[in-house]
């Protein structure tokens, strides 16, 4: 007995189009050699200022008044180059730098600044994504057109509430600070991930009985995890990185490393020994988080960009 074989249609394929060619353009010009090249050069570029001042912090006082940096490689050769940690016990311990407290007031900041607006905006985000409700679109643009309004016309009204209900000079007023200028960013972030999640698996956990808040735990959260961690390294840079709010809303007590690093290259311009420290220091943790989660920073910035 014998058996044949359903016959297999041929593919077909299809004539590219003038964006398939754009795009096959643009890859052999951003793949070539020239642009390699360039990238190479711009990093290389973008790269030298911070190894100055890595290697600026490592060597003595003397030295950097005497010569610039980059004579480390000819001292080296001639068995002359001197480095030490003497700049980082300064900078960190001396009672006239003290960075230590300052870092310590840097972490204690940034960790809360970060888990609020998250925390909040997820809420947000899934009733703008999945709870119908009336002037629900409205308030979404609302809450996205909030994103416009400059940071530096909202600190003294805000100042002044915090002065009022007697918060002033806690981190409170960082935190809420930090919190209210991320979140409209966070949502409008987090509301487009969520509706790129295909409605059936939420119809299918309606189904099984499932609420909102079972829906939001079990569905939602393992899907968001990539753009939860892109959106919280991001405001963990910014956080860290800021001056402006941690100047307007700190005080002695409570003011984060940018803001005593400012002062002192303001006071003590002549230490560059010092100074060069206190900077490296201010980088060395969003350098760390920044290289060592990247790939999540990349992977959910690109989640749900392209459909397919």
């Amino acid at each position: 007995m014998s058996t044949t074989q359903p016959a297999v249609a041929p593919k077909t394929v299809r004539p590219p189009t003038g964006i398939d060619e754009r795009a096959r353009k643009a890859k052999k010009a951003l793949t070539s050699p020239w642009a390699s090249g360039i990238a190479i050069l711009i990093a290389i570029l973008w790269t030298v200022p911070t190894f100055g001042l890595l290697v600026t912090s490592f060597r003595p006082e003397l030295d950097i008044r005497r010569s610039g940096w980059w004579t480390v490689f000819g001292d080296a050769l001639a068995g002359e180059g001197v480095f030490s940690l003497r700049n980082y016990e300064s900078a960190l311990f001396d009672s006239s730098t003290n960075l230590i407290d300052y870092f310590v007031n840097s972490l204690v900041i940034t960790l809360p600044a970060v888990f609020i607006p998250i925390t909040v905006a997820l809420l947000a985000a899934y009733a703008f994504a999945w709870i119908d409700f009336k002037g629900r679109n409205i308030l979404f643009v609302a809450v996205f057109a909030l994103q416009i309004v400059p940071i530096q016309i909202t600190l003294i009204p805000l100042l002044s509430a915090y002065v009022d209900t007697g918060i002033n000079g806690t981190f409170w007023p960082i935190w809420l600070s930090h919190s209210m200028f991320a979140l409209p960013l966070a949502i409008f972030l987090l509301h487009n991930f969520m509706r790129d999640i295909p409605s059936s698996l939420v119809e299918a956990a309606r189904v099984d009985g499932a609420g909102h808040v079972k829906i939001f735990f079990s569905v939602m959260l393992p899907l968001l995890t990539p753009a939860i961690a892109a959106f919280a390294i991001f405001q963990f840079l910014w956080v860290w990185n800021d001056l402006l709010v941690g100047l307007v809303m700190g005080s002695t007590s409570t003011s984060p490393l940018t803001v005593r690093v400012a002062e002192m290259a303001g006071s003590r311009g002549g230490d560059w020994h010092v100074l060069s420290a206190g900077a490296f220091i201010s980088i060395l943790v969003p350098l760390i988080v920044f290289l060592a989660l990247q790939r999540y920073f990349v992977r959910g910035m690109l989640a749900g960009s392209v459909k397919g």
